[in-house]
């Protein structure tokens, strides 16, 4: 892809100031671009360090490194025999993130590998392509470069690693596949919609000075690729749905210890797994298979935080059908199916026990206007809910009274999240504008790309 340098460093910079907005205990932020086929150079663009604890960050790239321009090449980062393993050829070949969460034992480090010095605690997480938004079917398909095995990667991939994110963390404040990896996973997938818009924009600039007839027909892409993009937003909305449930999930850890007495979910479900345990024993080898299965849905059930309407349909449409089938294949005394279908319909119940006016009227531990508020953010959802949901939300969050894991960075979070949810409307109007033009025959050079914000 050729990218225009300037709007490639701006669109960095803003996706790093979002991260380390994101989690106020990462201290900071490089992205390196990966380079066309087959070489693969990776070069660093940009690079922020936070400043201070507010959200001043200090840009450029003044040390020394092998990635400034002008960068390395595949056949230098890549894995070889004998040679210094890097974690920028573990991502780039596998297309996965690597965690350095004990510095003293990451065997990707290539300062400890050097010197013996230990590196700091950071993350780094591949930003993927789709490979069909970036060629067309009817060309050749590109040449990938081959590992120390002589196979060329990418081979079973339907993407392509256009940049590769390193966030540094202060010490101890990151674990592999923890809140701040997946929040960096998701945000990585924004950065692929940008690069790829800015890969757009520079094929229509250059289609713009061949003959009309193909400037035409790029605009006709454009449009369809426009559209995909704007659909790539909802993953804002979905990381708003997150922290709503883990908001949803904590309450109704509250209510189950506050009212012991009371059958919760979880409780439900490891009775339901005793019961499936004990058939299990009398059973062959393919049906403790079907057994084996419903045991891992009923965990994932146990492990969610979903809104009882939700949590409804799931019992019905995921467990309640595996367990008909293992009352068939058991032949279980009809005394004992009973038991178990009084457990399922228990547990249809019981998700409903987090609106239960009783058990919340008699919750004495929180204010009662904290209380309300809680359970009415917690079984909301985004965008239904409207815009002024997420000033509620914010609110809640900063109430003192409030007491739950990681309050501080689901604050910053949703600030964060509310920032973006409130720039959509004005990228999906300049984008149906541009489009409404485009299908008019508008010369589209100022429409479809403004200066870049």
């Amino acid at each position: 892809m050729e990218l225009n340098p300037e709007l490639l460093d701006k669109i960095c910079k803003n996706m790093i100031e979002t991260i380390l907005l994101c989690l106020p205990h990462a201290t900071k932020g490089t992205i390196y671009r990966i380079g066309p086929p087959p070489e693969l150079r990776a070069v660093r663009i940009a690079s922020g360090k936070r400043v201070s604890s507010n959200s001043h960050l200090d840009w450029g790239l003044p040390e020394k490194s092998d990635y400034n321009y002008p960068g390395k090449s595949w056949d230098q980062y890549c894995d070889k025999p004998g040679g210094i393993l890097e974690a920028m050829g573990w991502c780039v070949e596998r297309q996965k993130s690597w965690t350095s969460d004990n510095p003293d034992e990451n065997i990707r480090s290539v300062r400890k590998q050097l010197s013996g010095e230990r590196e700091d605690f950071h993350h780094m997480e591949p930003v993927l392509i789709p490979k069909a938004h970036l060629y067309s079917p009817h060309l050749p398909k590109p040449k990938y470069p081959k590992n120390f095995h002589g196979q060329e990667i990418w081979q079973d991939s339907n993407y392509e690693v256009g940049a590769v994110i390193k966030i540094h963390f202060l010490d101890h404040t990151i674990k592999r596949g923890d809140r701040s990896t997946k929040i960096i996973k998701k945000l990585s997938r924004s950065l692929g919609t940008e690069l790829f818009s800015l890969y757009l924009r520079e094929a229509a600039l250059k289609a713009q000075k061949d003959l009309e007839e193909e400037r035409f027909r790029m605009c006709n892409e454009l449009a369809h690729e426009l559209r995909n993009t704007l659909t790539k937003w909802s993953f804002v909305y979905s990381a708003i749905n997150h922290e709503i449930s883990f908001l949803r999930e904590q309450w109704e850890n509250l209510l189950s210890e506050s009212y012991p007495n009371v059958t919760f979910k979880k409780h439900i479900i490891d009775m339901l797994n005793a019961e499936l345990n004990s058939i299990m024993e009398k059973l062959d080898y393919e049906d403790r298979k079907l057994c084996s299965e419903l045991l891992k849905r009923q965990e994932e059930f146990s492990s969610m935080a979903l809104l009882p309407q939700q949590g409804k349909m799931w019992i019905r449409n995921k467990l309640r059908p595996k367990w008909f089938e293992i009352f068939s294949r058991a032949s279980l005394p009809s005394k004992k199916q009973t038991q178990i279908l009084a457990l399922l319909q228990e547990l249809e119940n019981s998700i409903f026990l987090g609106q239960d006016p009783k058990l919340i009227k008699d919750l004495k531990v929180i204010p009662e206007d904290l209380k309300n508020k809680w359970v009415r953010i917690a079984y909301s959802s985004f965008p239904s809910s409207g815009d002024h949901f997420l000033d509620e939300i914010e609110e809640f969050l900063d109430h003192p009274q409030l007491n739950i894991p990681h309050k501080h960075q689901s604050r910053k979070i949703m600030r964060a999240l509310k920032t973006l949810v409130r720039i959509i409307p004005e990228v999906e109007y300049k984008a149906n504008k541009a489009l409404k033009d485009i299908s008019k025959g508008t010369n589209g050079t100022s429409i479809i790309f403004p200066e870049h914000p």
